[in-house]
């Protein structure tokens, strides 16, 4: 599995300590020093069965600071992918991928019921 992450985040230090807890084998990647590329955010986004605006990280200083609460909406998913791809901060972390799954934020009770 592929645990992506970005280190000072407490939900992805809550996530990686649960991770952990259950013994489970991951490789870690930093998403601000080593962003996913547009590719694999396809893949990942077809494997979660989520909307592609759940890929955004909502509450970060980037996605204000370029308004795309406003912008997104007129977006296509080709230019939302190529925008998420350009920067790992864009992103909603911590992901989990696995060979046949994909799960976006950490909420505990999904990541016990997946694991």
């Amino acid at each position: 599995m592929l645990f992506v992450c970005y280190p000072k985040c407490t939900t992805c230090q809550k996530a990686r300590t649960f991770l952990d807890a259950k013994g489970t084998s991951y490789e870690f990647r930093d998403i601000k020093t080593e962003n996913p590329t547009e590719d694999e955010l396809r893949v990942w986004h077809k494997k979660s069965n989520l909307p592609l605006k759940r890929f955004f990280n909502t509450s970060g200083l980037q996605y204000k600071a370029l308004e795309l609460s406003k912008k997104l909406p007129s977006m296509t998913e080709d230019e939302q992918f190529r925008l998420l791809a350009t920067d790992g901060m864009l992103v909603k972390r911590p992901i989990l991928v696995g060979a046949d799954f994909v799960l976006v934020g950490f909420k505990e009770p999904e990541w016990t019921q997946q694991l």
